[in-house]
């Protein structure tokens, strides 16, 4: 019972992150917001008992392909 709470609670914080991704205006909150996404997806999967894809989601999403957005956003000149 309390791992369903947890995953009602995490699939809730997913869909805010995504729906965050989208409306932010500024580029660094929305690649902020989908970091944030990544993680909380990477622990819906291991309350799936999936934690090869936990894993992947969370080393290589919210880690690598997070970063090299933060550092495109922080090489692009602002306005």
């Amino acid at each position: 019972m309390p791992i369903d709470i947890l995953e009602f609670i995490l699939l809730v914080a997913v869909c805010f992150f995504a729906i965050m991704t989208v409306e932010l205006k500024d580029l660094l909150h929305t690649v902020i917001s989908l970091a944030a996404m990544a993680v909380s997806l990477g622990a819906v999967f291991w309350l799936l008992n999936a934690p090869y894809v936990a894993v992947f989601q969370i080393l290589i999403y919210a880690g690598a392909v997070i970063v090299l957005f933060i550092v495109a956003v922080m090489l692009t000149r602002r306005r």
